[in-house]
């Protein structure tokens, strides 16, 4: 079976602009030139990360549809689907051990199509995020949603709680706390990819834990100096922040050694306008921005010249530095207003997994 070309348009999340020219109403007929536009506006203000993510969740879910119940994929799916869909890829407990009900040629079928990168069932997280893109399809296309239906709502928490019985944890990239972040500053040399290396791991851990995608979309436009030292970088647009809401929190202060690294970076560089952190060519050339997964690359590289062992990627600046707040007891307003989080759980959920040991409560026994 043929599975090079994509999934049709009409099953891909990203494109909401096409559900948005579906429900305008019937007597409002639109030109092709304004119907362009719309989609254009609805392309330009998603998240490239979010639509890659999103078509390739949709992409998967078609595939299984034929192979696994030999019809096309067209929404809305029945409740029938979604549940056969999360019992072949969800584990449970049997005589036999965890076993799911994926058939094994189909199993074989989507990993030889380039749909799965290996057989067997996916991580917990994964089924979740399918089902929520899924769920998403149907609200963006007005059409009953199967994901809200009481059998699959319960059968998808009987799930969850089954995984957590056994002690399947969601993984977590490791925290790139200062101890380990020292480690890595250390081989950075005075070459043009060291100053380089040493700002982008300095700018991204101390003004708050910057994402990937925060860290290669930095732009002078929103560098400030202030004073002779220190600089302010204004975060005009952020995961939790898309709508571009001016804020006092926006404003990061880029400080101390963060500062003097960068201003050595861009000194050497000879960057005032357009990107902060570049690609370095052959030659020592300073060319293009570095993209989001170059960002973790050198986070990855950097891990490897330091002898640093763990899951580290781009994200453990981010969670390094809420988790060594946290070791350091620094206020919650204070993280927060740095990192940008706007869930109190989920910055304690970095406090308290790391600082178990400071806690005083569980030391009454040694007390005089």
């Amino acid at each position: 079976m043929d599975f090079s070309k994509p999934s049709p348009p009409s099953l891909l999340v990203s494109d909401e602009e096409q559900a948005l020219v579906l429900r305008v109403a019937p007597g409002c007929a639109l030109a092709p030139q304004a119907r362009d536009a719309i989609q254009e506006l609805m392309h330009e203000g998603e998240s490239a990360n979010t639509r890659s993510s999103y078509q390739s969740a949709m992409r998967y879910w078609a595939a299984w549809h034929v192979l696994r119940l030999g019809s096309t994929m067209q929404l809305p799916l029945s409740v029938a689907s979604v549940l056969q869909f999360i019992i072949d890829h969800a584990q449970r407990q049997t005589a036999a051990g965890l076993q799911s009900e994926m058939p094994e040629a189909v199993d074989e079928a989507l990993v030889a199509s380039g749909y799965k990168a290996k057989k067997g069932p996916p991580s917990h997280s994964t089924l979740v995020h399918r089902m929520a893109v899924l769920s998403k399809a149907h609200q963006v296309h007005a059409l009953a949603n199967p994901c809200q239906d009481g059998a699959v709502k319960e059968l998808m928490s009987r799930t969850r709680k089954a995984y957590a019985r056994r002690g399947e944890l969601p993984q977590k990239k490791e925290a790139l706390t200062r101890d380990v972040l020292e480690q890595l500053l250390g081989t950075c040399d005075d070459s043009l990819r060291g100053l380089r290396d040493r700002a982008l791991l300095l700018f991204a851990w101390a003004s708050g834990g910057r994402r990937r995608s925060e860290v290669a979309g930095a732009d002078m436009r929103y560098l400030r100096a202030v004073g002779q030292s220190d600089f302010i970088y204004t975060l005009a647009h952020s995961k939790t922040n898309q709508s571009g809401t001016d804020a006092p929190e926006n404003h990061k202060p880029v400080t101390g050694r963060a500062a003097m690294a960068l201003k050595a970076w861009l000194g050497a560089a000879q960057i005032s306008e357009g990107a902060i952190f570049r690609r370095i060519r052959k030659g020592g050339h300073v060319a293009e921005p570095l993209t989001p997964a170059a960002v973790r690359n050198i986070v990855k590289q950097r891990c490897a010249l330091a002898g640093v062992e763990g899951d580290f990627s781009a994200h453990s600046l981010r969670s390094g530095f809420v988790t060594e707040a946290g070791r350091r007891n620094l206020p919650l307003a204070d993280t927060m207003a740095l990192t940008g989080h706007q869930s109190v759980n989920t910055v304690l959920g970095y406090f308290r997994a790391d600082s178990a040991l400071n806690n005083q409560a569980a030391r009454m026994l040694d007390e005089d």
